[in-house]
């Protein structure tokens, strides 16, 4: 897998992001692209903002049992899996700023560094390692290029 910290890999995924435009149909799925790129978007505003609440509880519980290890592990993700409710973009978006917003995301994450990750508490799944967040960010990015040939 590559690494979203290193700048030759995300270099790479900016040129991937950059090779979409605004008619690029997708391989499989229901989102357009502007919408993926939002999707995309998701993740990273997790991370930057405090655009969601936090799960609590049982909630939290759950998704710790039984979404990190999809999130964070190795397996590729599979093709039309169900989403959490966040990442769900229904409405149109701007293909423009989505695809500025999750190319600065990309480099924001490129500089600040697997260090600054390194025991990072994620959002619903605890302090993650360097290396999960790296599958985090990297399995989730390059699943959504896929789904639209880049």
């Amino acid at each position: 897998m590559k690494n979203v910290f290193d700048s030759k890999d995300a270099q790479e995924l900016v040129g991937r992001i950059n090779a979409l435009n605004a008619n690029t149909p997708s391989l499989w799925g229901k989102m357009n692209v502007g919408q993926m790129l939002a999707h995309c978007n998701v993740t990273y505003d997790l991370v930057y903002t405090d655009k969601y609440p936090k799960p609590k509880g049982l909630k939290k519980f759950f998704i710790k049992l039984f979404a990190k290890k999809i999130v964070v592990g190795p397996q590729p993700y599979k093709k039309n899996l169900r989403t959490a409710p966040e990442f769900l973009i229904t409405d149109e978006k701007d293909f423009e700023q989505e695809k500025d917003r999750l190319i600065e995301h990309v480099k924001k994450t490129q500089q600040l560094g697997a260090e600054h990750f390194d025991n990072k508490e994620s959002h619903a799944f605890g302090p993650l390692s360097k290396e999960e967040w790296n599958i985090l960010f990297y399995k989730h990015l390059d699943h959504h290029l896929q789904q639209f040939g880049v």
